[in-house]
């Protein structure tokens, strides 16, 4: 069956995103003074793990994770918090990595251990602004449709850790950063909102991204960002001199895996692209096109071909309902191409959930609008209350891993026969 094969791409592209293969091959240089392991993110305890099995000298320390994404570690301690919207455990994990990292010497190296969900996991508000402010902020954004870089840009300006603030603190201790990112284009500034890497977005910046996703403040938050206070360190302070950043694992890495193992399913694979944006029902209706002129008219791509594709859609809060971006794009991709034979997808987040449910994403076909129908789903009423969970749910058509110890963001593939 053509499922059984795209979830065998899934874990494939999964697999090659996995820290136990990609942090031995990115070690930094001994210190000759003390080894300090921080980090954060939905991968960060898997790193941990497999640094800690990788390194060859004494070494301690703390990253904090998703709760349920924990991971055994014999000398540094894992921690867990809530994400998306940060909670009271992951305030005081950024307490205590702050201060791990403080009054270190010019021969100690702090290791960071980033990847995606840090920024959630790492709240942290700047002098001035609450906690609550710093939480009221984030549901905004997630309810925003604002793209992954913008939100990390604005949480950057705000924040008393992220924007390389962190690194700022280590100083003079060298830092190095192992990355495993989700941000389309890898920049590793926009990973976890770069706690170890200052960005070059600036405060102006950050205010015309507000204006445009019309956002609504705290009156704290709206009065930093008004003012020239508390502003992250620039790419060029001298204390980020001896600095490094390795970008470990990314969503190019894992879709030209799944490109190699679909040849041997007999498929043409086309990568579409790595870093695709935008709202998750509108990208959905670019992807069925393509698929439809494939198996109509065997163009652009010759059949049998898998589509296959990476970077993070958005979705905006329209309705109440449950359904994480993946499954949303793949409803309105079900609508697009009802009807149409030969046609199969699957769209997932590679770190095993979706959003705040407890799929990865779902998988459709040509019959899938129609079996919702069926079932006495309404397939268009479903995707305008942003319920493309409980519509799935109700035809077999979820997709659940549990957490699968990476975070390369959204994989879609799609089988065109």
């Amino acid at each position: 069956m053509d499922r059984d094969i795209l979830e065998t791409l899934f874990g494939v592209a999964v697999e090659a995103a996995q820290p136990a293969h990609a942090v031995r091959a990115h070690l930094p240089q001994r210190p000759a003074g003390r080894t300090i392991v921080v980090g954060a993110g939905k991968a960060s305890a898997q790193m941990a793990k497999a640094f800690e099995a990788a390194w060859d000298g004494p070494l301690n320390g703390l990253v904090v994770t998703r709760y349920g994404y924990g991971a055994a570690c014999n000398r540094i301690e894992i921690a867990e918090a809530a994400h998306p919207v940060p909670d009271a455990a992951g305030y005081l994990a950024a307490r205590r990595i702050m201060e791990r990292v403080s009054g270190l010497g010019h021969d100690d190296l702090v290791v960071a251990l980033i990847s995606g969900g840090g920024s959630a996991l790492l709240p942290q508000p700047a002098p001035g602004i609450s906690f609550e402010d710093e939480q009221a902020v984030n549901q905004q954004l997630l309810a925003s449709g604002a793209p992954i870089g913008v939100m990390n840009v604005i949480r950057n300006q705000i924040s008393g850790i992220k924007g390389g603030r962190l690194a700022a603190l280590a100083a003079p201790a060298r830092v190095a950063t192992l990355v495993v990112s989700d941000i389309p284009g890898d920049d590793p500034a926009l990973v976890a909102s770069g706690p170890t890497v200052p960005m070059r977005a600036s405060r102006a910046e950050a205010r015309h991204m507000v204006a445009l996703y019309g956002l609504k403040l705290p009156h704290a938050v709206a009065a930093l960002l008004a003012s020239d206070e508390n502003l992250p360190p620039t790419p060029g302070d001298p204390a980020f001199a001896r600095n490094s950043v390795s970008v470990i694992a990314s969503a190019a890495i894992s879709l030209e895996a799944a490109a190699a193992r679909a040849r041997g399913f007999g498929l043409v694979p086309a990568i579409l692209s790595d870093a695709i944006e935008g709202e998750a029902r509108e990208v959905a209706k670019v992807h069925a096109a393509l698929a439809r002129e494939t198996a109509r008219h065997n163009r652009p791509f010759a059949k049998p071909a898998v589509l296959l594709s990476g970077g993070e859609t958005t979705v905006t809060l329209r309705g109440n309902g449950r359904g994480g971006r993946n499954a949303e794009f793949l409803l309105a991709f079900a609508i697009a191409i009802e009807g149409t034979t030969g046609i199969t997808a699957l769209a997932a987040d590679t770190d095993g959930i979706d959003g705040a449910g407890d799929n990865a994403g779902a998988v459709a076909d040509g019959t899938t609008a129609t079996r919702m129908r069926a079932a006495g789903i309404d397939p268009q009423a479903a995707l305008a209350n942003n319920d493309a969970y409980m519509a799935f749910r109700e035809i077999g058509g979820l997709f659940i891993t549990g957490p699968t110890g990476t975070n390369v963001n959204d994989f879609r593939a799609i089988i065109v026969r």
